[in-house]
């Protein structure tokens, strides 16, 4: 499915469901306030273009955005961020450096999460016809501090913010609106759980983050738009916290000594119930990531090859 840029959907098809946060940015409320696997995207309108960060399957459901759209941006390399990509065919694609090659190619986007085998070959079926995940090797990657100038003095600067993945960016917007992306501010907490993930930069983002001024903070997922500065520090500080008790409840579970399987049999970032095919490899990765700040810590020993207990 494509789409020129000089095709516009009826906003009435968006009613409700656009938010308009000033006079040049709006939101387009994905399904369920943005829940996984749609999500919330930001359309920016200049005097002279026109750019949408992260078109979800809902934008493509809905055939488009409000306005023709000249530039896609995708905050970092996962499925949910680029199913646009496609749509907007003749719209020009930006990623972070570090996550161009998710919208170069499948491949890419699959390396990011590090699966294998059975499992990276039925994901690989979900993000193409779930997604409508469609390559790009045209995009091109931007840096921290780039900015998009749209016209008329509305521009869009990337904001680096790595941990989710190693590309992982924000976005600062004319009229004090910045979108958060995967920094959702949910009671899940931060999500680490790629090969390409890394927790140390994830808090280091957190703490950046925390310090950004702005009368809007957009979220991807589920909460949607949070005003004011000081709501946003509570959640902020509230979304950090998590990663302190996933750590603690990991160094109580390695009373005695415990395996990588004892990890992800035990379940320490999903809930039981939830099934996912990849639900396995990110306990195990957050599990790695968590033993290893034990290790460096001195806070947990490895009493065997692929065992550890607390000290």
């Amino acid at each position: 499915m494509t789409n020129s840029t000089t095709r516009r959907p009826s906003t009435d098809s968006w009613g409700d469901d656009e938010l308009t946060l000033t006079d040049h940015v709006s939101v387009l409320r994905g399904e369920a306030n943005g829940a996984y696997p749609s999500g919330n995207s930001v359309v920016v309108k200049g005097a002279s273009e026109a750019l949408i960060i992260d078109p979800s399957v809902t934008v493509v459901a809905k055939g488009g955005a409000t306005v023709p759209i000249d530039v896609v941006l995708n905050s970092h390399g996962h499925e949910d961020h680029m199913p646009g990509n496609g749509f907007f065919a003749d719209a020009r694609i930006g990623v972070h450096h570090d996550d161009l090659h998710a919208a170069h190619s499948l491949d890419g986007l699959l390396d990011i999460y590090g699966l294998d085998g059975t499992v990276r070959s039925d994901f690989a079926t979900t993000i193409l016809e779930e997604f409508h995940y469609t390559p790009r090797p045209d995009a091109e990657g931007f840096s921290d501090g780039d900015v998009f100038d749209l016209g008329g003095g509305v521009t869009v600067e990337a904001v680096h913010l790595p941990g989710h993945t190693r590309g992982h960016s924000g976005f600062r917007m004319t009229g004090g609106v910045f979108f958060l992306s995967d920094i959702d501010l949910t009671g899940f907490g931060p999500y680490y759980g790629d090969v390409w993930s890394d927790l140390e930069q994830f808090e280091a983002s957190l703490i950046q983050v925390r310090e950004e001024e702005a009368e809007h903070y957009v979220t991807f997922h589920h909460k949607g738009v949070i005003s004011g500065k000081e709501t946003f520090v509570e959640m902020c500080d509230a979304f950090t916290a998590v990663i302190a008790r996933r750590h603690d409840a990991m160094l109580e579970f390695i009373a005695e000594p415990r395996s990588i399987d004892d990890f992800i049999a035990t379940r320490f970032i999903y809930r039981p119930h939830v099934q996912h095919v990849f639900a396995d490899s990110v306990e195990r990765r957050s599990a790695e990531l968590h033993i290893q700040r034990m290790l460096d810590r001195g806070e947990a020993t490895e009493v065997e090859p692929g065992r550890w207990q607390r000290t």
